[in-house]
């Protein structure tokens, strides 16, 4: 499922929240805060399909929560249920960040 997302998928959720299952502690939520595209396009095709451009996503969460790098499960209302490769790439004034691309 992963390799039918493209920026676009993501780009009308911006603003919306995901919650991350991070273990055995309660799920909690990030917020979708930024999905920007690299404009080029992948080459080959997979399986038939178009080739997708890369793309990222940029996630704020608890400035309290730092997770460590690897695989979240997370969920949305209207996606449904999302496993990703969450990168932490610093706090800013709201919160912690994390980045997951998409190749």
């Amino acid at each position: 499922m992963l390799e039918l997302f493209t920026v676009e998928t993501f780009t009308r959720h911006l603003g919306e929240r995901f919650r991350v299952h991070a273990g055995q502690d309660e799920p909690f939520e990030i917020e979708l805060i930024q999905a920007s595209g690299s404009g080029q396009d992948l080459t080959g095709h997979a399986g038939g399909r178009e080739p997708r451009s890369p793309f990222a996503l940029l996630f704020r969460g608890p400035g309290d929560i730092l997770l460590p790098q690897r695989i979240y499960r997370l969920e949305h209302d209207e996606m449904g249920t999302i496993d990703l490769f969450l990168v932490p790439v610093g706090p800013d004034q709201a919160g912690q960040r994390y980045e997951a691309v998409f190749t």
